[in-house]
Parts: structure tokens; C-alpha cells; sequence
């Protein structure tokens, strides 16, 4: 089984000043310790379930960029993007350049999004749902034009909502054919459907016999579009909150028999945020107890 650390939350001692040297340092020690993925949210505002909208938020693709330099052997992504907070061609160039800098390791992690405060919030525009969804397809479509070949395409693009008369990419990614692409959300008309059609991953939550049932979907799709379910690495969101001694918390082994449960399921790929990562025993504890043991699943 793969394993990912996923960073929801900058909320760590020392303030603002602090953040950038404790992310460093968390990242690294990630590194060091073998996980094998490294994300942020695309958010701008905190989401509930984590914090407080007010808490410390951080823009996605400018701090994978930072993380690029931090890291040397994760792969780098969002968990997930959302599709309206950018154009086509920017995702595109964006995770391209994420690419390059890092020698080969980014994700093009994308969804439909769902935050309408934030969007309000900050004048971005919120497409109805459906809308998002076609313009998730006009991006996949896009960013796939332009990963083609040395540099792209020459040929212009027309979408449902996008229309661009040059798919030019220069430089190309390192990554051939292109960096993965992640399609985050579970649902089982659209977004399941865009994975079977233009996904090189899932990315699911819940309990194993959820997804059991969203990997049984996938590959219904799979099978009415004529590929291989095989070739789309099934992963999953969860999170750990890690018993130090104080009694509050899973010990590391049940952390394995948990996610062991998510790999019999079908999982290949568990990308989880851990409770106050920033204290370096957390990491500790992970890179003794918990990641080599997932690795052997």
C-alpha cells in the first residue's frame, strides 16, 4: 500500500512567521520517513470539520511549489483542487510547472469543489453544480491536449464552457505521459464516470464496505468505456489521531489494522492528515511504527 500525508491545517505554534519553517520541516521529515505523497487543500478559508474559516489558509499550487523545495522523492498534490478557482489552461501550467520544478513528482489532483462561503467570500464565481461538472470535463480534456507530445498541441479546443486556440506547453512535464491525475469525490453518476474516462486515480472516504461499493462503481464505468479498472489507482482520505501516552487516540498498531482494513477492501493508496503533525514525536511515531508497516500491506 502507498501512503500520503495529507496537511489540512496550518494552525501550529509561533504564528504566521512559524509556518513556513514548521511546513518545511514537516514535509521533510515525511520525506525521510517514506510517504510516498504529500498534499494541501485548494482552500482559502478553513473548512468545517477542521477549524474555524478564520484560521490560517494557505493558497494550494503556491505552496506545493515550496514544498518541491523542501522534499525530494514525494510526490506533490492537492487534495483536490477546485475546478472553478482557475482556468483550464492555468490547471494545466500550473501542474506542469509543479512538474518540472520537482523533478517529475506532481499530482494533478481536481474536483467539482463544494465551498460556496469561500467563493463568496472572496469573489470567486460559483457555478451551479452541473456547471462545475462540465467544466471539470472541459478541463480533463484540456489538460490532456496540452500534455500531448513535446509541446502540446497545436489545434485549437473548444469545450462546453472553454475554448482556447493554441494548447501550447512549453516546457513539456517530466513526468510521461503526463503527471497522474486524481479525481477527488465519490459520487457515482459523474464524478466516477470522469475517473473511468480521464482519471489515472480515485480518491474516495469512508469505511471499508463504502469502499468496497464506490470501487465496484468504478468499475462498472470502466467497463462501459472499454478500460482496464486496473490502470486507476483506488485511494482513499482518512485521518489519524495518534495516542502519545496520553490515552486520547489510536496506538499505531490499530492505525495498520484500520487501514489494513481499507487495503483488503480494495484501497491502494491511503492519504491521511495526522493529528498536531507539527510535533516531531507524531512524525516519529509514524516513521517507526506506522509506514513501513502500511508499506508491507
Amino acid at each position: 500500500m502507498k501512503v500520503g500525508l495529507q496537511i489540512p491545517s496550518f494552525t501550529w505554534p509561533g504564528g504566521a512567521e512559524a509556518i513556513g519553517p514548521t511546513l518545511s520541516r514537516v514535509a521533510r521529515d515525511a520525506d525521510d520517513a517514506g510517504f510516498d505523497s504529500i498534499w494541501v487543500m485548494d482552500h482559502f478559508f478553513q473548512i468545517r470539520g477542521v477549524g474555524r474559516p478564520e484560521e490560517p489558509m494557505l493558497e494550494g499550487w503556491t505552496t506545493l511549489g515550496y514544498l518541491a523545495a523542501s522534499t525530494a522523492r514525494a510526490r506533490l498534490g492537492l487534495m483536490v483542487g477546485g475546478v472553478h478557482y482557475r482556468a483550464p489552461g492555468l490547471w494545466a501550467k500550473a501542474a506542469t510547472t509543479l512538474d518540472v520544478l520537482s523533478g517529475g513528482r506532481a499530482w494533478l489532483g481536481i474536483g467539482a469543489a463544494w465551498n460556496e462561503e469561500e467563493s463568496a467570500g472572496l469573489g470567486f464565481p460559483f457555478p451551479p453544480l452541473a456547471e462545475r461538472f462540465e467544466l471539470l470535463e472541459d478541463t480533463l480534456q484540456l489538460v490532456h491536449g496540452m500534455w500531448q507530445g513535446e509541446q502540446g498541441s497545436d489545434a485549437p479546443f473548444e469545450g462546453r464552457h472553454t475554448r482556447a486556440a493554441r494548447l501550447l506547453n512549453s516546457p513539456q512535464t517530466i513526468s510521461r505521459p503526463h503527471p497522474p491525475v486524481m479525481i477527488g469525490g465519490g459520487g457515482e453518476r459523474k464524478t466516477l464516470r470522469l475517473v473511468a474516462q480521464y482519471g489515472d486515480a480515485c480518491n474516495v472516504f469512508g469505511r471499508p464496505e463504502v469502499l468496497r461499493h464506490k470501487f465496484e462503481v468504478l468499475r462498472e464505468h470502466c467497463a462501459a468505456v472499454g478500460r482496464d479498472p486496473d490502470e486507476i489507482e483506488r485511494s482513499t482520505l482518512q485521518s489519524v489521531r495518534l495516542d502519545l501516552g496520553d490515552g486520547d487516540g489510536e496506538s499505531p498498531a490499530q492505525v495498520v489494522d484500520r487501514f489494513g482494513e481499507l487495503s483488503d477492501a480494495g484501497a491502494q493508496h491511503v492519504i491521511f492528515s495526522a493529528r498536531d503533525v507539527w510535533e516531531p514525536r507524531v512524525m516519529e511515531v509514524l516513521a517507526r511504527d506506522v509506514v513501513p508497516a502500511l508499506h508491507e500491506l
